[in-house]
């Protein structure tokens, strides 16, 4: 990934660059397991979006998660439209990397991905992760609803509580509601399912978020 220096401070919207009205060619089927990467998804499935990281490394704990049906690397919670990869590494489009999660509720929970997010990266990290650095790497949960929102919010309050018990100081997760999803460019989805010995970033505290064991999301 990126290593150049850059601002650590988001743009506005009047500083953010322009983008495109039209969205990024990007790989139509997932590379690991056919399915569709835009849809339609089966009928009562639910989406996720969250951000840790390197979306290469994010994206591939995810689709290892059993009920999870399809995942997908992009860009949200920025300001330019339909940015290209380049582009939201600038740090001039407000973008963080991130991965849509689409899952089997009946199979695996909303807080099951919440613990696999909090376990899965460092969220006291600010601008970062690990050596890289810039907005695009901070770490975010993005609702799609109420429910998804409510649950965001406790878990981080009881994640924050397992860190402190450990050193660490506050998350810094911003937890905002999910807007429009960008899919990233072809060679960005499955990265490491095309590439296993690909870079990867991300990395876990070691701290054992308490959902599931006596503690609801």
């Amino acid at each position: 990934m990126f290593f150049a220096k850059k601002s650590l401070e988001l743009p506005t919207p009047e500083t953010a660059l322009a983008g495109r009205p039209q969205p990024l060619p990007t790989a139509d089927v997932h590379f690991v397991n056919g399915h569709l990467l835009k849809g339609p998804y089966p009928e009562g499935f639910e989406t996720a979006v969250f951000a840790m990281g390197c979306f290469w490394g994010e994206e591939r704990k995810f689709w290892q998660v059993p009920g999870v049906y399809v995942t997908a690397v992009g860009y949200v919670a920025g300001a330019t439209p339909n940015p290209t990869y380049e582009e939201v590494c600038s740090g001039r489009t407000g973008h963080t990397e991130a991965v849509l999660v689409v899952f089997d509720p009946k199979v695996v929970t909303y807080a099951q991905l919440l613990k696999t997010f909090w376990e899965g990266h460092d969220p006291t990290q600010g601008m970062r992760q690990g050596n890289d650095i810039g907005t695009q790497y901070r770490s975010g949960i993005y609702p799609v609803n109420e429910a998804q929102a409510q649950a965001a919010e406790s878990s981080k309050l009881a994640y924050q509580q397992a860190l402190a018990k450990e050193g660490y100081s506050k998350i810094t997760t911003e937890i905002v509601p999910a807007e429009t999803f960008f899919f990233a460019e072809d060679y960005h989805q499955q990265y490491l399912a095309k590439n296993p010995h690909g870079y990867c970033g991300v990395g876990g505290t070691g701290v054992t978020c308490p959902i599931g064991v006596g503690v609801q999301a």
